[in-house]
């Protein structure tokens, strides 16, 4: 997809890969950035920072896990702006909890992670769909593809937006309409880097995995991918290779992480799977 004079939009845009993609979408000269983020000040500062580059944005408060909201946000940018050409799906949650994480916070996970993305595609699959072309880009996460220890809310979540994303890819694919998965590993936010500080064992597998990369960096793959059409992004490269040989032999990648589990249990530490 070119980005040059469409219209964009950037959910849970007001800081972290969020920001820094309605940042770098900029840079790209699109007719409108509209930032969306459930905290209006955030939306509004980053919309002022796309201002400053010389292109058109519009900072709205939008509750992505409300479909009405989510509606609504699609609805403006219809009526104001000829239509959505791109829009990035991008607001997440993490628990930080095994599977006996409250009934709460699994509903809040799979609100946000998974039906966030559902809800953005019923509003705005339509009017692509009319006009035959446009691109949803899901930010899913590697963990979506490798999973994480330590974060069984994410992990299941993350899985199930990959699986979105596919699903969609395949479906409307007929239609012009591209359908990315953006999958970083650790990406140095304030989603992750308390978790690192506090030595939380799925941050610490985290950084395990693959290094710690900038908001940017991401920004920078996910353009790159719009423009080759690209399904699977994957800024960490780590992730290809792993994903590849998880897919290849799935029978040891589990009995790897059995194996530290078991180890964790036995010496009363948090160990780190085998990458």
């Amino acid at each position: 997809m070119e980005i040059p004079g469409r219209s964009v939009v950037v959910t849970g845009a007001g800081n972290g890969i969020g920001a820094a993609l309605a940042l770098r979408l900029a840079a790209e000269r699109p007719r409108v950035v509209v930032v969306s983020d459930r905290d209006a000040d955030a939306a509004g500062a980053v919309a002022g920072r796309v201002r400053d580059l010389g292109v058109a944005a519009v900072a709205v408060r939008t509750d992505v896990s409300d479909p009405e909201q989510v509606r609504d946000l699609v609805a403006l940018v219809e009526r104001d702006h000829g239509g959505a050409d791109l829009i990035c799906s991008n607001a997440g949650v993490a628990t930080g909890m095994g599977v006996h994480a409250s009934p709460a916070q699994w509903a809040d996970s799979w609100s946000v992670n998974v039906m966030a993305h559902v809800h953005l595609a019923q509003a705005a699959l339509p009017g692509m769909s009319r006009r035959r072309g446009g691109h949803l880009l899901i930010t899913a996460s590697g963990v979506g593809l490798l999973g994480l220890p330590g974060d069984a809310p994410y992990t299941v979540t993350k899985h199930a937006a990959v699986a979105l994303a596919e699903w969609l890819a395949c479906g409307y694919g007929h239609l012009g309409i591209g359908v990315s998965a953006l999958c970083p590993m650790g990406v140095r936010t304030d989603f992750l880097m308390p978790g690192v500080e506090a030595g939380h064992p799925a941050a610490r597998a985290i950084t395990a995995t693959a290094p710690i990369i900038e908001p940017e960096q991401v920004a920078d793959a996910a353009v790159a991918g719009i423009a080759e059409g690209r399904f699977l992004i994957l800024p960490h490269p780590e992730v290809g290779v792993l994903h590849a040989r998880k897919a290849a032999d799935p029978e040891t990648w589990v009995a790897e992480r059995r194996a530290a589990a078991t180890a964790r249990r036995g010496t009363g530490r948090r160990a780190q799977p085998t990458p």
